[in-house]
């Protein structure tokens, strides 16, 4: 596996590398979630190609910046393992050069929900997302569906920049007790941890729900809310939302959804969601 640190770097090996290219974005923390990305990646193309970058412009609290993980030798090892070709592992300064001025700002999916509770965090994704696209040029990007607002503005930003990259987007993987990995977990008290997995059993509670014929959106956001808030170890219910997948405008009532939640655990914030089909 070759690693690189620049982007003349990258673009040098790329183009000696066979298409199509598949891309893995990561902001490191390597789990196997991010390596589910990368197996998919790997079975579609000739070429993988993973990031890591922790990019601060997406970080609405310095703390939270300041204490994210970064085991960057276990990452390298594990995208190795997995037969990643080439990892870029830019500095900050590499990909915001003195002088830099210019952000993407998106609206619609953007909005609500994480936009309204870290502003400016989205401008920050779409930003690094679409530098990451034009350093790279790769056939396929690769995320996960736990982010699902995230799918959406990248899907929102490749459409509207007409940039040339197909959107593949992989189901969530969950911890034996449903938990979603994330690279926070690991931030988790031992009572959180414990704790942290209601999230999902609130979503999927109201998902059995749905299936069994009430498709009420607010008796469901109610249902839901209410068992939120019988987790004492939950600070804060922050939003629990029916939503378009693509759009993220409220639900019409008809067709499938996206059921969503964010809570708080001191100064962790859990987000989720579940399918309703």
């Amino acid at each position: 596996m070759l690693r690189v640190w620049t982007v003349t770097e990258l673009r040098a090996a790329l183009q000696s590398m066979p298409r199509p290219v598949g891309l893995v974005p990561t902001m490191g923390a390597v789990h196997e979630g991010h390596l589910s990305l990368v197996k998919q990646a790997r079975s579609d193309n000739a070429t993988v190609v993973a990031t890591i970058f922790v990019n601060p412009t997406q970080f609405d609290e310095t703390q939270d910046l300041e204490h994210y993980p970064r085991p960057i030798e276990q990452d390298l090892a594990l995208l190795e393992s997995e037969g990643v070709d080439l990892v870029f592992t830019p500095s900050t300064d590499e990909m915001y050069h003195p002088g830099f001025m210019t952000t993407i700002h998106i609206e619609g999916p953007a909005r609500e929900f994480e936009g309204a509770a870290r502003p400016g965090h989205f401008d920050g994704v779409a930003t690094v997302v679409a530098k990451l696209l034009l350093q790279s040029l790769p056939e396929v990007v690769y995320f996960g569906r736990k982010d699902a607002q995230q799918v959406a503005v990248v899907r929102r930003l490749v459409s509207d920049l007409d940039i040339p990259v197909a959107l593949a987007v992989m189901s969530t993987i969950r911890e034996h007790d449903g938990l979603a990995m994330s690279s926070r977990n690991v931030t988790l008290s031992e009572d959180q941890r414990r704790a942290a997995p209601a999230l999902f059993l609130a979503l999927s509670a109201m998902r059995d729900r749905y299936r069994s014929g009430m498709q009420n959106a607010v008796q469901l956001k109610e249902g839901c809310t209410a068992l939120l808030t019988q987790e004492l170890l939950f600070d804060l219910v922050d939003y629990v939302a029916l939503v378009d997948e693509e759009t993220f405008i409220p639900w019409g009532g008809t067709g499938s959804c996206l059921l969503v939640a964010a809570v708080r655990m001191g100064s962790v914030r859990l987000i989720d969601n579940v399918v309703l089909d």
